[in-house]
């Protein structure tokens, strides 16, 4: 069992979720800008404060920030906002 988060562990996690947040900018459901505005709005705080956090050295912290991003994306992916179909980065059906 980890008990520690890592440099090169945050780093992938931010990876993961700035690809995933990447995608979704491009992949907004026909009729769904309104809810994807709010989403890519929500998400990017959230990986800016990942990224303040980790130049603090607050590993903990960005690594909670970023959970929150990748939550805000998978939310709209999973709701059809995004038009997204990577089982690997978004949770979708």
């Amino acid at each position: 069992m980890e008990k520690e988060i890592t440099e090169q562990k945050l780093d992938g996690y931010f990876k993961i979720s700035e690809t995933a947040f990447e995608i979704i900018k491009k992949k907004i459901a026909k009729g769904r800008n309104k809810e994807a505005k709010e989403i890519i709005e929500m998400a990017a705080n959230y990986i800016s404060d990942a990224h303040h956090f980790k130049k603090e050295g607050n590993f903990v912290n960005a690594f909670a920030a970023l959970n929150y991003a990748h939550g805000w994306i998978d939310s709209g992916a999973r709701l059809g906002i995004f038009d997204v179909h990577d089982g690997k980065l978004f949770t979708v059906k």
